[in-house]
């Protein structure tokens, strides 16, 4: 059997719920900051350990990240002495049921190397914010351990995983970890030790190569430490789904964006409909009171919405930087933020687009899928 799929060596399963605010690693700053600093994040927290320049001591005491690693180090070492029981040579059946999805996966480490050179079993989806993957790549450097999971598609094939999956959770009887999260979602995960069931689902997921659902920043951050293993849920469902992420556009008028589209050639019409779009080739508009839709240009099947929006309406019809920070990211059903600007609401990207962008060598903007349901972090940590 190929290696590149491979049992974690060493790594720690949670014995009850994860320590801490259930917030996500890559969570925007302001939200962890927040979440850090209310009465559930007291005492250690595995979120803290994931930011440990952002607790209200650090902060207070005006630490980097270099100067706060110390102390996360050994909160991480005190959270698994109390909240976790230490495994070897093991892989997950983990399946996740809920309101947005239903998923059966395999959680195992997948080798990264020659990642950034193309000559690799995972490939990128999106690109990624290189600040993000500097800061993230430090923390997995500094801590020597993965405490949240990429979600990774397999390109083919994916429905003989999720057999082998469930069929492995019958086997196995009651789950080793059962839990619900926030939003409703029910995570249960059996641990394989090694043998003939965890030979029959490394095998199930080396079959195919596989793509980056959620997690793009997890996976760069662990390809740049150099040491070439990542933790990843690797899963085809059997229900995922895609929602969509708009673009927060500041500083802009509703009139002021009708007359700079217009004047480069886009079609704009107000509209009394505010309700995002349901499919590609058009972006709602929300500017306070006043809701616009436009028509996107069609440049290639493989341009997705976001980078028309990115390319025309913003760079070249306006002049704004979409790096910059004058736009944002909003997953639907987030609140629209409040103040001066502009909401651009587009449809969520088909899976097949998703796949058709993955076969090309290609990836889409930064962004611009949210897959669901996402494994949960801090349910199984791996020694990287």
């Amino acid at each position: 059997m190929d290696t590149w799929v491979r049992p974690i060596s060493r790594g720690w399963v949670v014995r009850g719920e994860v320590p801490g605010p259930d917030v996500d690693e890559f969570a925007e700053p302001d939200a962890v900051v927040a979440a850090l600093a209310s009465p559930g994040a007291a005492g250690d927290t595995l979120l803290a350990v994931q930011h440990p320049a952002r607790t209200p001591a650090a902060l207070a005491s005006g630490l980097d990240l270099n100067a706060a690693l110390p102390s996360a180090r050994a909160a991480l070492a005190r959270i698994r002495a109390r909240h976790y029981r230490s495994l070897s040579g093991f892989v997950a059946a983990y399946r996740i049921s809920g309101p947005d999805g239903v998923a059966a996966g395999l959680l195992c480490l997948v080798d990264l190397g020659g990642l950034g050179s193309g000559r690799t079993h995972v490939r990128h989806t999106e690109e990624v914010y290189p600040q993000v993957v500097a800061e993230r790549a430090a923390v997995l450097s500094g801590l020597g351990c993965a405490t949240s999971a990429a979600l990774l598609v397999p390109s083919s094939g994916g429905e003989r995983l999720t057999e082998a999956v469930t069929a492995a959770g019958a086997r196995l009887g009651a789950p080793d970890v059962s839990t619900v999260d926030p939003g409703g979602r029910r995570h249960e995960l059996w641990v394989v030790p090694s043998g003939t069931v965890q030979t029959r689902l490394l095998a199930a997921v080396s079959r195919a190569d596989l793509l980056v659902a959620d997690g793009n920043h997890r996976v760069a951050a662990a390809a740049a430490t150099g040491q070439g293993a990542l933790l990843a849920l690797v899963t085809a469902g059997p229900r995922l789904e895609i929602g969509a992420i708009h673009r927060v556009l500041d500083g802009f008028s509703a009139a002021r964006l009708t007359a700079a589209w217009r004047a480069a050639g886009l079609e704009v019409r107000p509209t009394a409909d505010r309700t995002p779009p349901s499919r590609p080739g058009t972006a709602v508009v929300l500017a306070g009171a006043e809701a616009l839709r436009v028509t996107l240009p069609v440049f290639d099947p493989l341009v997705i919405d976001h980078e028309v929006v990115e390319r025309v309406l913003f760079a070249q019809a306006l002049g704004v930087d979409p790096d910059g920070p004058a736009v944002r990211p909003l997953p639907a059903g987030r609140p629209v933020p409040p103040g001066p600007g502009a909401v651009v609401q587009l449809a969520p990207v088909p899976f097949e687009i998703v796949l058709k962008v993955h076969d090309a060598g290609r990836r889409m903007p930064r962004k611009a899928t949210y897959f669901t349901p996402k494994p949960r972090g801090g349910l199984v940590l791996a020694q990287i």
